[in-house]
């Protein structure tokens, strides 16, 4: 399903300007790939870059790093001397996203973890300013859960993918990730420690700050 009209989205995407060759490299080389739809690409990407140099945060974390583009993108706003930790589980991503790190100039502030999220949730303690979920969806409440009640005031949550691919608009959600992120959505409405506003951006994307 087509969530957002084909043409509105090329207008979008003529009018955001992506001015980073290693970006658009990997973009390019990802369309290739049997997974390229879960590349947040130019479009999510520029608003993930604006979002952290609003924020200029000195502490990122990012659950899910598939091939390294979206924490090249939220690396960009870190303060000097920031970090940015992404989480990824498949060891043949991230041996591609360390390698795409290496040729940013942005990359040597990432740190990347590699193996179970909430295992290395409990291992990393670290003041986030900004967190960016983006892995398995039966995953996103633990993840929240488990981080949530350590966050500092005023930490701003993304959380990708919140519309799932239309699948959330059935009237009977089907499918073992489609279920979960209708449960976390849920959860969150319901949530009064965060407050909250959906984005119609790509996929959907959840846009919290802990109060």
């Amino acid at each position: 399903m087509d969530l957002i009209n084909p043409l509105a989205q090329a207008y979008a995407e003529k009018y955001t300007v992506q001015e980073d060759d290693i970006l658009n490299e990997i973009e390019l080389a990802t369309r290739l790939h049997s997974e390229s739809h879960m590349l947040s690409g130019a479009l999510q990407g520029k608003f993930l870059e604006i979002i952290s140099k609003l924020l200029n945060p000195a502490y990122i974390l990012e659950i899910g790093t598939f091939l390294g583009y979206s924490a090249l993108c939220l690396a960009k706003g870190l303060k000097a001397g920031g970090e940015l930790h992404t989480l990824e589980k498949d060891e043949k991503s991230a041996s591609v996203a360390r390698e795409n790190f290496k040729k940013s100039k942005t990359g040597n502030k990432i740190i990347l973890h590699t193996g179970n999220a909430l295992e290395l949730l409990n291992k990393i303690d670290k003041p986030w300013d900004l967190v960016f979920i983006d892995a398995d969806k039966t995953g996103y409440i633990d993840y929240y859960n488990a981080l949530l009640p350590k966050l500092k005031s005023g930490c701003l949550i993304l959380a990708d993918n919140v519309l799932f691919h239309g699948q959330v608009f059935e009237e009977e959600v089907k499918g073992k990730s489609a279920k979960a992120i209708q449960a976390f959505n849920d959860m969150i409405l319901s949530d009064n420690r965060v407050e909250k506003m959906m984005l119609t951006l790509r996929d959907g994307l959840y846009l919290l700050r802990k109060k």
